[in-house]
């Protein structure tokens, strides 16, 4: 199937979608604390969504009994919050979470912190966020899917994080999952050429030891598969002429970090490209 190209007035349902999971976010966000359960976490969110007229997107969604994917350490994605997993003073915490807003969907992941965290947490939460900026500068009309990808594996290898090969991002409207899929990691090939319109979930997925995860009797819940610690950032984005939108922010983020993607300011991204063969495409699973 081919990606959706979107309309204005879906793409202006979207926009609100997005900056309503951007406050969500942000107000989640303030509220994790060590001692508290990560379905407290998922109450917390649940209610949020609540408040501004919108459902969430995840709960229920093929089975997924929540409202939020509470991912501790190195769980990479798709945490099932519960009341015994306890937050704790250093813990790293993904947070992955959608919206419908008059049936558009937005999806957005942060990575936080519990308390004090090392320097080692703190450096891969930060060059997380890095790397899906480091995509975002092939992220424009005419482009091709795939410099996305490369550019956030790179990034991200150059500090020798392994980026996780078994999930990956997706197209998003009305659906959670649309075509395409967008990996985190390079290809043999550049893919499809963006067309403006398109919506895209772009969610690095970055461990800080191998690329390689488990997954737990749950069926739902990816580990990394040395136990070293995982983090994940996403943000729903718009395809146009002039690069990306980002459209799963608050209206003060979005000012911000789009007039910084239009003046390609981003001089503390490196896109710095690594030598090797590239890995074929090999997706098993979508994260959401």
């Amino acid at each position: 199937m081919r990606a959706a190209i979107k309309s204005a007035k879906e793409i202006e349902l979207m926009r609100t979608a997005g900056r309503i999971l951007g406050k969500v976010h942000e107000e989640l966000a303030r509220e994790i604390r060590p001692g508290m359960s990560t379905l407290d976490i998922d109450r917390i969110c649940e209610e949020l969504i609540r408040s501004y007229g919108c459902t969430p997107s995840f709960l229920n969604y093929q089975g997924f009994p929540a409202s939020v994917c509470v991912s501790v350490n190195d769980e990479v994605v798709h945490g099932i919050p519960r009341k015994g997993r306890i937050i704790k003073e250093g813990d790293i915490i993904s947070l992955d979470t959608g919206v419908i807003y008059k049936g558009y969907q937005s999806d957005a992941a942060r990575t936080v912190g519990a308390g004090e965290i090392s320097k080692q947490a703190a450096d891969l939460i930060e060059r997380t966020k890095l790397s899906f900026f480091a995509g975002m500068k092939y992220a424009k009309a005419g482009g091709r899917l795939f410099d996305i990808s490369g550019a956030i594996s790179d990034y991200a290898e150059s500090f020798g994080y392994g980026v996780v090969r078994d999930l990956v991002g997706h197209g998003i409207g009305r659906q959670m999952h649309e075509p395409p899929e967008v990996p985190n990691f390079r290809q043999r090939g550049r893919g499809i050429r963006l067309v403006a319109g398109m919506t895209l979930a772009v969610e690095p997925m970055i461990n800080a030891g191998t690329w390689r995860v488990k997954w737990s009797k749950n069926g739902w819940t990816a580990m990394t598969a040395d136990g070293a610690l995982s983090a994940h950032y996403e943000n729903t984005i718009l395809i146009t002429q002039y690069g990306p939108e980002i459209m799963s922010v608050t209206e003060e983020e979005a000012e911000k970090l789009n007039q910084a993607l239009k003046r390609d300011s981003m001089e503390n991204v490196c896109c710095r490209r690594l030598f090797g063969a590239a890995r074929p495409a090999r997706f098993t699973r979508m994260g959401m």
